[in-house]
């Protein structure tokens, strides 16, 4: 039964009586979020200001743990909300987030600003070594003295008071720069109003280009929606170029259009507020701010690895392309080769050089194949795990599925939520959310979701994926691997509660049983005549890994480098448009090369204005390079068992943030990483 929107009690401000606290989302109505948001606030602020009013002496008990326990109705209405608004959003959620977005900020920074409660946790911390404490709590205590020395409890009060006003304005920047790209990404959508227009798109694709027109109420016409990186999975396959080049500018055009969508002040006046609050710590720049907390520890550091790796990238880039423009010249045409062009002739080449049409791989990619018989398949054989369909559980959307998850006794490990489809709702990209925290402190199980943007087919059709979109099922699962597998006492350490530069590691580790010749030839079969995905074709793929690795990665490493440029001016660097700005950094990287652009402009770039990773989306790469070391030692140790995967488990997954993460990684490898194996992997050395 749904409650009235008068509920006095909605069912957020209470534990869900349902299996692994699932929210009670048949029993939630939008008008219960603020109200429960309000209430969830002015608890924890009372379970604070009594740990801080406590006239008894400070201990790890009664302010570290006092802490972790604080605010379980806080927590609970943001991961059901943020969930929400980033997977299903909708005008009226969105207000609503407007109204949350400064408020928690301000919240956030009465506790973490606060000067009592950091006296606390100062002397707790300066007298550690005499607490005796086990190591998982003395990380704890060390994990909330950096964080409150981060955010800027140790500043003066003149100070403290600046820099709540800029987290305030960031948090409402962050929002509607959110808002604005799907908002924008939506208006961009291709409508095309001739079935010849598709020319080269599969019968699945040309389906669901309808069925997204249908949606829209443009019947008898076709609608190709926008994704949120640069270009799009399409332009591989369309012959017809116009339509290419069309596509390809609406993408790079996303907030930059001079409309009500437009981001570009936006991003320039966040810049300039973290670049001004990094100032208020002694720092340089944002960027030198947030990397003293992560494994790269400096900006320069993380330089040093891209200025390594940039070079090689972007001479196999040009290389690349050469070979497209030949294959161009070779078709009879007489253009030269530009970005909307670069997929379509790549597959012509990779059909050409390894006898490789990957447009023919899709029937073998069948979504609820690839999901059961490979992703869950391969976490049984390694883990142990078993993931049982719930029907009678329901979720936030209808698109969205709920397994239950088990370890190899049988017993209870929490809950797995898909959400595959695209949608308007949807903001763009591939993600992983907690609703819940594994924590043995508050016996709770972990419920996590992965969010992906598979176009929808049309009713009655199979959902066939590309070879991109399956690896992103399974890098996504990698993330959800990462929350179930959880087994730490505190919530601040749960699951991917890690270094930023470090979580992308066991996704990745994770996209290696994509092709590993037991899980493939599990999944990989033809959706109408079962028939395997023939092993020569397997075998072209692994010979054609390192093809097109200078686009991608320079692709990628632009992105790079405009997040870092970003994030390394002060607050009175003058700089002009936007588009000056990144050809100049680019420009600083030897990066001019027009028919690669950069995988995001600053305008969509979610990721680092409203994503959490401002100064961060160099961590892909950088954890590639613990991911491409791990890889090879699985190979090492024979891949796909239950011991490698037990070895996995205890050493990493299971220790979320409780330990220092570069400790975690040797004490699974036996080592500090090396290079060397991601340079092979992508063709650079």
């Amino acid at each position: 039964m749904r409650y009235a929107s008068t509920c006095s009690v909605p069912p957020l401000l209470h534990k869900s009586p349902l299996e692994y606290e699932l929210p009670e989302y048949e029993s939630l109505a939008e008008d219960h979020y603020y109200p429960a948001f309000q209430r969830g606030v002015a608890e924890q602020r009372e379970e604070v200001e009594a740990i801080i009013s406590s006239s008894t002496q400070p201990t790890f008990e009664n302010t570290i743990v006092a802490l972790e326990r604080s605010g379980q109705t806080l927590t609970r209405v943001l991961n059901v909300f943020f969930n929400k608004t980033s997977s299903d959003t909708n005008p009226n959620l969105d207000s609503i987030e407007e109204k949350i977005a400064p408020e928690l900020s301000a919240h956030e920074d009465w506790i973490r600003l606060n000067p009592a409660l950091f006296e606390r946790i100062t002397g707790l911390y300066e007298s550690r070594e005499s607490l005796n404490l086990q190591p998982e709590d003395e990380w704890l205590l060390e994990l909330y003295y950096k964080d409150f020395r981060h955010a800027g409890a140790h500043l003066s009060q003149a100070q403290r008071d600046e820099l709540m006003l800029i987290n305030e304005e960031l948090s409402k920047l962050e929002t509607q720069f959110s808002k604005r790209v799907l908002d924008d990404s939506n208006d961009l959508a291709i409508t095309v109003d001739s079935i010849s227009d598709l020319d080269g798109l599969s019968p699945q694709q040309i389906a669901a280009c309808k069925a997204a027109a249908e949606s829209r109420g443009l019947i008898g016409k076709w609608v190709i929606t926008m994704v949120n990186f640069t270009g799009h999975p399409l332009l591989a396959s369309l012959t017809n170029r116009k339509l290419r080049e069309r596509i390809m500018k609406a993408s790079l055009s996303k907030g930059a259009r001079g409309n009500a969508h437009d981001t570009r002040e936006i991003a320039r006046t966040m810049a300039r507020l973290r670049a001004r609050r990094a100032e208020l710590f002694g720092k340089r720049s944002h960027a030198e701010h947030v990397t003293e907390r992560q494994t790269a520890k400096t900006p320069e550091n993380v330089h040093e690895m891209l200025r390594r790796i940039a070079p090689a990238a972007l001479k196999n880039a040009r290389a690349e392309g050469a070979d497209l423009q030949k294959m161009i010249e070779k078709s009879g045409e007489s253009f030269t080769l530009e970005s909307w062009d670069w997929d379509f002739y790549t597959e012509k080449v990779r059909k050409e050089k390894y006898e490789l049409d990957t447009t023919l791989l899709k029937p073998y990619f069948e979504l609820e194949k690839v999901l059961h018989d490979g992703v869950f398949y391969a976490a049984e054989k390694l883990f142990g795990l078993t993931f049982t369909e719930r029907v009678d559980l329901k979720a936030y959307h209808d698109d969205a599925r709920v397994f239950e998850v088990h370890n190899e006794d049988g017993s209870k490990l929490g809950l797995y939520i898909a959400d595959f489809y695209a949608r308007p709702s949807k903001r763009g990209g591939a993600w992983m959310n907690s609703l819940v925290n594994q924590s043995r402190l508050l016996n709770q199980k972990p419920v996590v979701v992965n969010n992906l943007n598979i176009p929808k087919p049309a009713a009655g059709e199979v959902t066939l994926l590309t070879l991109a979109e399956t690896t992103t099922l399974f890098h996504e699962f990698g993330h959800a691997l990462h929350g179930l597998l959880s087994n730490v006492t505190y919530p601040r350490t749960s699951g991917t509660s890690v270094q930023r530069d470090f979580v992308e590691f066991p996704s990745q580790v994770n996209e290696m049983w994509i092709l590993w010749p037991e899980v493939v030839n599990n999944y990989a079969r033809h959706h109408q005549t079962q028939e395997p995905l023939p092993q020569e074709w397997i075998d072209r793929i692994r010979k054609s890994e390192t093809f097109n690795e200078g686009h991608a990665t320079t692709s990628y490493l632009a992105a790079a480098i405009l997040d870092l440029a970003w994030h390394e001016i002060d607050s009175t660097t003058e700089f002009g448009e936007v588009e000056e700005f990144e050809a100049i950094a680019l420009r600083n990287y030897g990066f001019d090369y027009t028919p690669v652009p950069t995988r995001y402009r600053t305008t969509y770039f979610s990721h680092i204005f409203a994503g959490g990773y401002s100064s961060g989306y160099y961590g892909y790469i950088w954890s590639e390079v613990l991911d491409a070391d791990a890889v090879e030692w699985f190979k090492e140790n024979g891949g796909l068992t239950r011991a490698n995967g037990d070895h996995f488990r205890n050493e990493l997954l299971s220790r979320g943030g409780s330990i220092d993460s570069m400790q975690m990684f040797r004490n699974f490898r036996g080592r500090d990483a090396v290079i060397e194996p991601l340079l092979k992997r992508r063709g650079l050395n």
